[in-house]
C-alpha cells in the first residue's frame, strides 16, 4: 500500500493516486532526528483473505467488532509454545496480541495470524499452532 504524490517546491503535497485500499490523510510536518520532515500518514483498510480453509480479516473496522460483540467474548491467552489443536466447533477469534503460524494437518504450509486479525477456523479442522509471540485473544465458538 502506498500513497503516490508530488512534493512541490513550496512543500505542498499533491496526491496523484491512492493504491491498494490505502487512504491518504493530510500530510504534516514533524521534527525527526533534528530535521523538519513532511510525514504522510496512511490508514490501512480492512482486507479479508482465505487460506487453507482459514478466513482472516486484517484490521477489521471497530464497528464490525462492535456488531459481532467481540469485546464481550471470553478471553484466552498463552505464552510462546507449540501444540496440536482440533476445532470441534467453528471458532471466530480476534487477536489482541501475539503472532502465530497455524499449520492445518496435511498441509505443507502455514497460515500466519497476528494482533489485529479477526480469524475464523472451520469446525473439524485439525492443525498445529506455533506461537512465536504470546497470544491474547477474544474467542467465540458456534
Amino acid at each position: 500500500m502506498a500513497c503516490v504524490g508530488t512534493l512541490s517546491s513550496n512543500h505542498s503535497l499533491y496526491y496523484s493516486a491512492s493504491i491498494n485500499s490505502a487512504t491518504c490523510l493530510a500530510p504534516s510536518r514533524r521534527r525527526v532526528a533534528g530535521r523538519l520532515q513532511t510525514v504522510m500518514p496512511i490508514r490501512a483498510e480492512s482486507m479479508t483473505i482465505e487460506k487453507l480453509g482459514i478466513k482472516i480479516e486484517r484490521n477489521p473496522p471497530e464497528n464490525k467488532l462492535t456488531q459481532l460483540g467481540v469485546r464481550q467474548w471470553p478471553k484466552w491467552s498463552c505464552p510462546p509454545s507449540k501444540f496440536p489443536w482440533t476445532y470441534d466447533a467453528k471458532e471466530t477469534c480476534y487477536l489482541l496480541e501475539g503472532k502465530v503460524k497455524v499449520t492445518p494437518t496435511g498441509a505443507n504450509e502455514a497460515v500466519e495470524i497476528a494482533a489485529g486479525d479477526l480469524v475464523v477456523f472451520p469446525k473439524g479442522m485439525s492443525c498445529s499452532w506455533d506461537v512465536s509471540v504470546g497470544v491474547n485473544k477474544h474467542y467465540n465458538f458456534e
